[in-house]
């Protein structure tokens, strides 16, 4: 820590307004172009050269993005135009730790504004233990990224042997039924009635936003004395029926389910059976939700009613689920060891990138 140097961002790294390019410009290519939420779009030139760190100047305010490959700075980013010799993943890691959002106060549209981000106070190891720092994180960020290339991969699996043996192949003395008889739709609570009685007994609440991003600072809190049937776990399978319809296996803490969306649970059809369905109708039940001329589209538990469904014999049931389940608990478990290694992550983050927690560094 004796050696660690007391500068500021931009004695460190300069940084880049991002460049200008009209949507009507945006072609077939294949280098990616970041914005403020990650890439927006391809293009058949870059502007900045890999490994290339962008953060959000706009919209998604801050928010620090990594590019192993060759891309276009959008001008809704600032990217980092010079590492001055520093190691890219250790700046990488030390922006992510940066709050932004501090420099816009106040603003009717926040923008960053790299003048003000450049004389920011940061510690800065020597190059080596830059090197070491960036190691321990950048290997939990591999396996993470593992996990979810996994997940994807299972997630393909298991929607095309579900579209095989129940659209291209299904028998035609096969039973049919509406999806509300195959599975419980539990509609949440309006959670604001049941605020945290103490700061112990208290979850999480899981709202559409929450479904699409996960549990965060910004998440709502309610009392955890709730009935449990209210209670989502971790792979409990969850279906947003208002405003942006989905349906999803939950990969996140243990929360309360919030109204606008259903728990959804069978005490006699396995999971990946409604699940399927559910991910089946999915689209159809979209299309239905955008017709309600309404300020936010929904379904209603009708459209469950009449949303069929085709139910093997038993027999067929029990082979289907031999082979896919297997597949839905692998994903239910790297979500799991997912969670493990996030949480790791951005508790080491803060104390490697502050010296609090020091590394070997080889000699």
């Amino acid at each position: 820590m004796s050696e660690w140097k007391e500068l500021t961002l931009g004695d460190v790294i300069t940084l880049q307004r991002g460049h200008d390019l009209p949507k009507s410009r945006m072609q077939d290519g294949n280098i990616p172009v970041a914005g403020s939420n990650g890439i927006i779009g391809w293009h058949n030139v870059a502007t900045t050269k890999a490994p290339g760190i962008t953060i959000g100047r706009s919209g998604n305010l801050g928010n620090a993005y990594l590019y192993k490959e060759d891309f276009w700075a959008h001008n809704t980013t600032l990217y980092v135009k010079d590492f001055k010799g520093n190691d890219e993943k250790f700046v990488y890691y030390l922006l992510k730790t940066m709050d932004f959002k501090q420099f816009n106060v106040g603003s009717a549209v926040p923008t960053l504004n790299r003048n003000h981000i450049h004389p920011i106070g940061i510690l800065l190891p020597p190059l080596s233990e830059q090197k070491a720092i960036a190691e321990v994180l950048s290997s939990l960020d591999d396996k993470i990224d593992l996990l979810h290339r996994q997940n994807k991969t299972l997630e393909q699996m298991a929607e095309t042997l579900f579209r095989q043996w129940f659209v291209e192949e299904a028998e035609d003395d096969w039973e049919e039924k509406p999806l509300s008889y195959i599975a419980n739709f539990l509609n949440g609570l309006a959670c604001q009635k049941y605020p945290p009685k103490n700061e112990i007994e208290k979850l999480p609440v899981l709202k559409i936003r929450e479904l699409s991003n996960g549990i965060s600072e910004a998440s709502d809190w309610a009392t955890s004395n709730v009935n449990t049937d209210y209670i989502v776990e971790l792979g409990d399978v969850i279906f947003s029926w208002s405003a942006s319809l989905m349906v999803k296996i939950w990969d996140g803490e243990r929360c309360v389910l919030n109204q606008h969306l259903f728990k959804v649970t069978s005490e006699k059809y396995p999971k990946w059976f409604y699940l399927g369905w559910c991910k089946h109708h999915l689209d159809e039940f979209i299309s239905i939700s955008a017709s309600h001329a309404t300020t936010m589209g929904h379904i209603k538990r009708s459209d469950l009613d009449n949303a069929m469904v085709l139910i093997p014999s038993d027999k067929e049931l029990n082979v289907m689920t031999e082979i896919m389940e297997p597949i839905i608990e692998k994903k239910i478990t790297n979500y799991k060891q997912l969670s493990v290694l996030k949480k790791l992550r951005d508790t080491l983050l803060p104390k490697l990138m502050s010296g609090e927690i020091s590394v070997k560094v080889d000699e």
